[in-house]
């Protein structure tokens, strides 16, 4: 019990309740033969990168899906804002998770398990982005960025989850996004984290010491338990030597003064423009953006609540409140299409490089449906400008996890399932 508690204690106090990742050996030939100049220009050219948007109260799918599939489908009201940038995305209908819950099953968009059902699951309800960064996230000073809403159920979407079942916290506003990605620590605070590491790994040293006297004198079943235990220690060690790595390298040189933060909705293109320069200067290659019930419709002139107006019993006046902000937001998802496309990434652009997934966990926020959601993929080297229909259910469904499995594969993480996939959804 001792030994127990003592392990509680060491992986809580190094955040180990966190996906922890791991690290190659030879990252100190790849970090440490880079100049923090290169790193700063983009030393992962051509690397692949993933970002997920994801909305709490879903959107209008009568005005967001065509009729037409393939390459001539209709400019419906909300897929206007990015008819422009329309050959690189492609519209799907028909994928979803299969689960049901409303609000308190949209925190499934990136996982497809409810928190509430992962106790028993290897991997929990881990989100394809931690599921991702806890595979590569070491090769870039962030190995994720999770951005967007804090809050309860009606606050935060919770779309970032790590395999213990643990929400990724979220930088909440452009102030601090900016200072996490351009702003060094004082000498004073990195005089202070260093003590923190060596502090950190002699408790490491402590616990293997009681655990290898431990494991001369258990059974085989606890010898399986002190190996997962070793495995930890493991990974949490890795991670410190990254910690370590990291914070001796300037960050990239900010190209503006830092940002202000205003509200949800103003704030809105600068988060999209700082996650973009996270991308361009190899910051991280894999960040989330979440649009919460905290988005305030005041702002754009509506003297409604945003979640009130989403079970609008098809009132007509909510109903054009709602398309009011939703094309509002996904305007700005088009022009931060528009800004990866135009930023370089080796002999390609940025956007060629990110695989961009949009969408919600809910499909209809009326009804309280998790099925029928809305989704988009942008960028990433695919063949794009359909709208494609899969089937909903029967034999032939194709779960929204299987499309994870895709993009996990192009991003070099070596995984034949995720969630609740099928397999790999075969696209090109």
């Amino acid at each position: 019990m001792k030994f127990m508690n003592r392990r509680r204690f060491i992986l809580k106090s190094l955040g180990a309740t966190l996906a922890l990742p791991s690290l190659p050996s030879l990252l100190a030939n790849a970090v440490g033969g880079n100049s923090a100049v290169q790193a700063a220009k983009g030393a992962g050219a051509g690397a692949r990168r993933f970002v997920a948007v994801g909305n709490l109260l879903g959107y209008q799918v009568k005005q967001f899906f065509p009729e037409t599939t393939g390459a001539a489908y209709e400019q419906t009201t909300l897929l206007k804002p990015l008819w422009d940038v329309r050959k690189h995305l492609t519209v799907y209908r028909g994928l979803d998770h299969g689960i049901k819950g409303g609000h308190f099953a949209v925190h499934s968009f990136l996982s497809g398990v409810l928190n509430s059902e992962a106790q028993n699951r290897p991997s929990g309800n881990v989100s394809i982005d931690q599921f991702m960064a806890d595979k590569i996230g070491h090769e870039t000073r962030f190995p994720s960025l999770t951005v967007g809403s804090e809050g309860g159920i009606h606050g935060g979407c919770q779309i970032a989850w790590t395999k213990s079942g643990v929400r990724v916290p979220p930088i909440t506003g452009p102030a601090e996004l900016f200072d996490r990605l351009f702003v060094s620590d004082s000498q004073e605070r990195l005089d202070r984290r260093n003590e923190e590491n060596r502090l950190q790994a002699s408790i490491l040293d402590t616990g293997l010491v009681d655990a290898n006297r431990l494991s001369k004198r258990v059974n085989r079943e606890d010898k399986d338990k002190l190996d997962e235990y070793f495995t930890s220690i493991r990974d949490v060690e890795k991670r410190l030597e990254l910690r370590q790595r990291w914070a001796s390298l300037p960050k990239p040189k900010a190209p503006f003064d830092q940002p202000a933060n205003k509200n949800r909705v103003d704030d809105l293109p600068m988060l999209y423009e700082l996650i973009a320069l996270a991308l361009q200067t190899d910051s991280t290659r894999i960040a989330t953006l979440e649009i919460g019930g905290d988005f305030l419709p005041q702002n754009l002139g509506i003297d409604k609540a945003y979640h009130s107006l989403s079970h609008h019993g098809n009132e007509a006046a909510a109903i054009a409140h709602l398309i009011t902000l939703e094309t509002y937001q996904i305007e700005h998802f088009g022009k931060f299409l528009a800004r990866l496309a135009k930023m370089d990434d080796g002999d390609r652009s940025l956007l060629d490089s990110t695989s961009v997934v949009f969408g919600s966990g809910i499909g209809d926020a009326n009804s309280h449906k998790n099925s029928d959601l809305p989704i988009l993929l942008a960028g990433g080297g695919y063949r794009h400008g359909e709208f494609k229909k899969v089937a909903a259910s029967g034999p032939n469904k194709v779960p929204l996890c299987n499309l994870f499995v895709d993009i996990a594969q192009r991003m070099g993480v070596e995984t034949e399932s995720f969630g609740t996939s099928t397999g790999r959804f075969g696209i090109s």
